[in-house]
């Protein structure tokens, strides 16, 4: 119900109840056959207070007979005792068909004006062409409520092509509260840049950020922690202890930050080696999706961060301090105003569909991102980053190699099956001063012990050997031209032959 029906229906109902209390005694003792002149002449004669203005009034004979026969014969006397709706009420109001056109494209065009803008700058756009009648700024909110075309927030940071879709989107469709119907069934997940500055170690001072992750069903705190940055690497560390602490949930929902986008986390969740999580991102430009991390931001601000008001050297670890015990004593404690159990018995009462989270080291090995890289034959390394990782001689034979890694944290990585996807061993960095030192393993057999001494290859090999026969048994000439031959005995025959000949042969 708009708010102007609340309005007319509750004038309506106090001028019934105005209009009741003056005939009622009429209507509790009715008057004798000519003793109810007077009496209403007597009512007339009276002062009452008026229900809107509060300023005394009378009213005419004729009005409260009116109203002692309107309320006599009915079943209902408040009720008939109400003021009649008028005729036109809920009807459109009236625009002539240019007007309604012109202030469509206004509307379309500036979504964020007030009723009373439109209404002036559509008088002035009317009168300018001429068209008549310019209707008043009443016709022309009713006309704008009546259609739908309500005020809509500006866009105050970008005015993008996609902050202009989500606009048409929020028009165009409908907004619906809503709630998972399970616990650990939906997480939500968002950062919050807090309103104070904390002091550090170095003396400067930084305005911290908020990572909080809530169940959507039971409005518990899966995990919350302050830290000075948002980047992936911050936010696998907190949604990481989220899930150690409550098991893993279904589905995941987070707005499109470039952490929430990050390789590492997306493929932690719903990739090939992820955690089963279903990533949901809101649309872009909505964080109306989101709704219950920023109702709970609110109470951070409101009631969290304004009992540390007093204290003027606020250090990031004694705001994490304070933060751990107002969400666990104070907040999981407090009946919540919708669901009227506490987030924490809400959370226990279930019904649960969550799983056991892994180990630590297997939590961190699925916040990893898969490459492919060439093994370098050279020295059996591969190169992250422009940071080489010995690789196991047992596996030099394999030319690409499928890792996953963390590219904020290259300590080690991890060499997996290109088909399973499975944990073969770690690779840690290159230590090229260690391996200074000139000692190296044994490579393994890859099939069988390798022969001691290797023997000398002797004679042509056979297939050569096979090939020649098989010329030599065709009887063709060979295909060449002998030019310059130094076999022994024809050097001997031909030099014969030239002292025969009386040449001088220089040897």
């Amino acid at each position: 119900m708009s708010r102007e029906k609340e309005e007319g229906d509750s004038r309506s109902g106090t001028w019934a109840r105005l209009r009741f209390s003056i005939i009622g005694g009429l209507l509790a003792s009715p008057p004798k056959r000519g003793e109810l002149k007077p009496a209403v002449d007597e009512l007339a004669i009276k002062e009452w207070r008026h229900p809107v203005t509060g300023e005394s009034k009378r009213f005419a004979v004729s009005t409260i007979e009116r109203w002692y026969y309107a309320a006599k014969a009915a079943q209902d006397p408040i009720g008939k005792l109400r003021s009649k709706v008028r005729k036109d009420a809920g009807s459109r109001p009236s625009l002539v068909p240019q007007a309604r056109e012109l202030l469509k494209r206004q509307y379309e065009a500036h979504p964020s004006w007030s009723y009373q803008l439109h209404s002036d700058n559509l008088e002035t756009v009317l009168r300018e062409k001429g068209i008549e009648p310019v209707p008043s700024y009443a016709s022309v909110r009713r006309y704008l409520k009546a259609n739908g075309l309500l005020r809509q927030k500006r866009l105050h940071r970008r005015d993008t092509e996609g902050a202009r879709r989500a606009a048409a989107r929020a028009a165009s469709l409908e907004t619906r509260s809503y709630e998972a119907e399970y616990v650990n069934g939906l997480w939500h997940l968002d950062f919050h840049e807090g309103s104070r500055r904390v002091v550090l170690a170095s003396g400067e001072w930084r305005k911290p950020n908020l990572l909080c992750v809530i169940d959507d069903r039971s409005r518990l705190v899966c995990h919350l922690q302050w830290y000075l940055d948002v980047t992936v690497e911050v936010l696998v560390h907190g949604l990481s202890q989220a899930l150690q602490k409550r098991g893993l949930p279904r589905a995941l929902m987070t707005d499109n930050g470039s952490a929430m986008k990050a390789a590492e986390f997306v493929e932690g969740l719903e990739g090939e080696s992820g955690l089963s999580i279903a990533h949901e991102p809101t649309l872009d430009y909505s964080p109306q999706q989101n709704g219950k991390q920023e109702n709970f931001f609110g109470r951070v601000e409101g009631r969290l961060m304004a009992m540390l008001d007093g204290e003027d050297l606020l250090s990031l670890e004694l705001l994490n301090q304070a933060s751990q015990a107002w969400v666990e004593l104070d907040y999981h404690r407090t009946v919540h105003s919708e669901t009227k159990q506490t987030p924490l018995e809400r959370f226990l009462a279930g019904p649960d569909v969550g799983r056991p989270c892994p180990s630590s080291d297997a939590l961190r090995r699925h916040f990893k991102v898969t490459i492919k890289r060439h093994q370098r034959r050279s020295d059996g390394t591969v190169s992250i980053l422009g940071k080489r990782f010995e690789v196991p001689s047992r596996y030099r034979t394999m030319q690409q190699l499928v890792v996953r890694c963390a590219r904020f944290d290259l300590r080690t990585i991890d060499l997996v099956d290109p088909r399973t996807r499975e944990l073969l061993c770690e690779l840690y960095p290159l230590d090229k001063a260690k391996n200074a030192d000139g000692e190296r393993r044994s490579l393994t057999p890859l099939d069988g012990p390798l022969a001691s001494v290797c023997p000398a290859p002797s004679g042509i090999a056979p297939l050569l050997k096979k090939l020649m026969a098989e010329y030599a048994a065709t009887g063709l000439p060979p295909a060449y031209l002998p030019k310059d031959d130094t076999r022994a005995d024809q050097v001997d025959d031909d030099s014969n032959d030239d002292e025969a000949a009386g040449v001088v042969v220089v040897r």
